[in-house]
């Protein structure tokens, strides 16, 4: 279903003007069955005019015609140009202000010696700043190198301690799970693999007599 403008008018309308079911116009305009029933009965949306979606393009009359013949049959409505309008955009990028940007080197530098499983992504995101300024701050190329020191981002007001709280804890567990996708195979495959066979010699193969120096050199003089 297609979100509509107006769903409660437009319901109004459905319900005064067509024979369409209740479950109909509810799957329509995006409500419970049991409202449009309130509505019906007076109980809903009393004071609210009734809004024709033939008439602003979000129902075709085809759709209506066949729906009103068929009631398993589910509307399905035009896609508006205002609708579109209306969705929200992207979030605005976080905005930290002036008096707390020199702050944020003391903590990335924080990120860096205490959580280094925090990628430089999710500390950009988090901080508002640049994965060029992490790489600097951790490098000791920035320009204050000298004066940054490690600060907890909550202590100096940059985010929240559970949001922290749940970026370190995401971090952690995409970490250990990478470890464990990295050295699984390993130490899996040197635990199954088969120990050498003790040599035991085969007690059924009769036992080789061992040279003598007699045997060899012959006996020693005055023997």
């Amino acid at each position: 279903m297609t979100d509509i403008l107006m769903p409660k008018a437009t319901a109004v309308w459905l319900v005064e003007n067509t024979s369409l079911t209740f479950d109909q116009i509810a799957a329509f305009c995006g409500l419970h069955p049991l409202e449009v029933r309130g509505i019906a009965d007076g109980d809903v949306a009393r004071d609210i005019r009734g809004a024709d979606p033939l008439v602003n393009g979000q129902l075709t009359r085809e759709e209506l015609d066949r729906a009103q013949a068929d009631e398993a049959y589910r509307m399905q409505a035009v896609v508006s140009r205002h609708a579109e309008m209306m969705k929200p955009g992207k979030p605005a990028p976080k905005y930290t202000p002036v008096s707390r940007r020199q702050d944020r080197p003391d903590a990335i530098l924080w990120f860096v010696k205490n959580h280094p499983e925090v990628t430089d992504a999710q500390i950009s995101k988090l901080l508002g700043t640049t994965k060029s300024t992490i790489e600097s701050v951790r490098n000791r190329t920035h320009w204050n190198s000298p004066n940054i020191k490690p600060v907890d981002p909550v202590t100096l007001g940059l985010v929240g301690q559970l949001v922290l709280d749940d970026l370190i804890r995401k971090a952690a567990d995409k970490k250990a799970r990478d470890d464990a996708k990295a050295g699984g195979p390993t130490l899996q495959a040197a635990a199954e693999a088969p120990a050498e066979p003790e040599f035991v010699p085969d007690a059924a193969e009769p036992r080789r007599a061992q040279p003598t120096a007699e045997s060899v050199f012959g006996p020693r003089d005055g023997s």
